[in-house]
This record gives C-alpha cells, sequence and structure tokens, in this order.
C-alpha cells in the first residue's frame, strides 16, 4: 500500500473462549453444577492473541471504520463432533480422529443413525475430492448458548467501547449451525449444503468486507478458521468486485495461532497469502 487507505475494517475470525487458552481465573461457570469449564478446544497463545488484538482495536478504533466478528456455532450432535459417530462395534469415537469415506465404507466408522449413511458418505466423497481438508472429529465446542461460544472478555470489552466511539453496532456472522457440513470458512461451508441458504457463498459478506480499503484480519486458529475465511475471500472477491486485489489485505500475524499439530498448515498459509499480494504485520506495527 503506497499510501494510508482511507477506510480500515477489522474482521475478527472465531475470538471465542472455546478457542482460547484462558487462564483458570477466566474460565466462565457452570451455574448448574458450580464447576468451572475450561476451553473445549484451546489453542496454544490465543489468550494472549486476543489481548493483543483487544488493545490493537482501542488504539485503531478511531480509524476504523466498521468491524465484523464471526462466530462458530455448533450444536452438540454435528458431523464433527464425538456424538455423530461410532467405531465397529459401537465403540465411542474420541476427538481428534480422522475419518474418512474409505473407512465409512468399510465399516471403521459409521453415523449413530444409520439412515444418515448415505448422505454421510456423499458428503465424505464431496468433501475429499476438493483436496482441503479430511473430516476430523472435534471435541464439542462452541456449542450455541454456552460460556464457550462467548468472544473473549477483552476483546468483548474493546468492542463495546469501539461501539459507543463510533455509534454503530459490531457486524456478527454465525456459521457452523448446519450439522451435516463442516464450516470454518465464514464465506461459504466446505460443501454447501443445497437445502440451506446458510451454508452458500456469502456475498453480502464479501461486499462488506470489500468495500474497505484495508482489511485486517486476525482471530482463531490460522491454521483452520482464518487460514479458510481468507483464502475464500482472496478467491472469491476479485471476481465480485473488479479491480480488488489481495494487497488489501494485512494479517496481524501475532493476533492469530495455529491449533496444535497443525503448525506447518499455518505457515503454508502466510506463505500463500504474501505470494498473492496479502501484507503480513504485527498489531504492534501496523501503525508505522
Amino acid at each position: 500500500m503506497n499510501r494510508m487507505p482511507s477506510s480500515f475494517h477489522l474482521l475478527a475470525i472465531d475470538p471465542q473462549n472455546d478457542f482460547c487458552d484462558l487462564p483458570e481465573s477466566w474460565n466462565h461457570r457452570d451455574p448448574a453444577t458450580g464447576r468451572t469449564c475450561p476451553p473445549a478446544l484451546p489453542v496454544a497463545g490465543a489468550h494472549a492473541d486476543m489481548q493483543r488484538l483487544a488493545e490493537f482495536l482501542r488504539r485503531m478504533g478511531p480509524r476504523i471504520d466498521g468491524v465484523t466478528v464471526t462466530l462458530d456455532s455448533h450444536q452438540r450432535y454435528d458431523v464433527a463432533h464425538p456424538l455423530f459417530w461410532q467405531a465397529r462395534g459401537g465403540a465411542e469415537v474420541a476427538p481428534f480422529t480422522p475419518i474418512t469415506a474409505a473407512q465409512v465404507r468399510a465399516g471403521e466408522f459409521l453415523p449413530r443413525d444409520a439412515v444418515a449413511l448415505p448422505r454421510v458418505l456423499a458428503y465424505l466423497d464431496a468433501l475429499e475430492s476438493q483436496g482441503r481438508y479430511t473430516l476430523m472429529v472435534w471435541p464439542v465446542h462452541c456449542e450455541i448458548g454456552s460460556g464457550g461460544h462467548g468472544v473473549h472478555a477483552a476483546l468483548l470489552a474493546a468492542c463495546a467501547e469501539w461501539q459507543a466511539l463510533r455509534g454503530q453496532a459490531v457486524h456478527a456472522v454465525f456459521k457452523g449451525m448446519n450439522p451435516w457440513t463442516e464450516h470454518y470458512s465464514a464465506i461459504e461451508a466446505e460443501v454447501p449444503d443445497p437445502q440451506d441458504p446458510a451454508t452458500a457463498l456469502n456475498r453480502p459478506l464479501l461486499e462488506r468486507l470489500g468495500a474497505a480499503e484495508c482489511l485486517v484480519i486476525a482471530g482463531e486458529a490460522s491454521s483452520h478458521c482464518v487460514r479458510a475465511t481468507t483464502e475464500h475471500i482472496v478467491q472469491y472477491l476479485p471476481r465480485l468486485r473488479p479491480g480488488w486485489t489481495p494487497e488489501r489485505i494485512v494479517l496481524l500475524t501475532d493476533c492469530m495461532s495455529p491449533v496444535r499439530g497443525f503448525e506447518a498448515q499455518h505457515d503454508a498459509f502466510l506463505t500463500a497469502m504474501r505470494a498473492h499480494g496479502v501484507h503480513l504485520s504485527r498489531s504492534t506495527d501496523f501503525a508505522a
């Protein structure tokens, strides 16, 4: 960018409690049982990431013209959660188990609801044909209505301050509510469900993000939802808005972290985005 852009938009992807390695004192408490509820899928470094992002929003708030926050939003019964599946003989399927179409056809894993088998196989075939992801059974996370679904407290407070400063609301985008498809990207589900428009290409969101001269992206996790969303933005926005280029994007590299074990995907993502012209910056260096 040869000159300072005149309009900024902050896209915070899934900055939710379940993805943050929160200190125990930050964990929410279940009022029904009195027990503390630790994050379901904590990403190492995410708590500090969100604190830095909150400080960035406070510092840059007067210049930020729009804020969009995406929220991973699931039911307990979901194709990517353990309750959906059983292993051979009816055994439970542990979190962090990848499942392929070949394994399902061989009977190693099956949906607990036998009626769902044809639909699941069609989904897995479509997912694997894209070459982006293999189905992963994650721990139940970001369950709608739970404390883990909520936004990290520091960033939530910074968003409240920005709304008071700018006199406008944060734009919230919910994704992942369809239990039949994974929805890493806020732009489009991995395999859109023809019966559910919420899984299709989110053109209004793309138009909103594409209107900014500078789109600043942060969130969790860089190996999955940040990566998938950014890749889709780079893929689709030039088609929707002629003249738009990925050089308008800035990734705040100190406000995102990968899921443990997926560091290679994080590195490959940043390398690919840099090759597309996307800018990489630490939040503290951004103003310069």
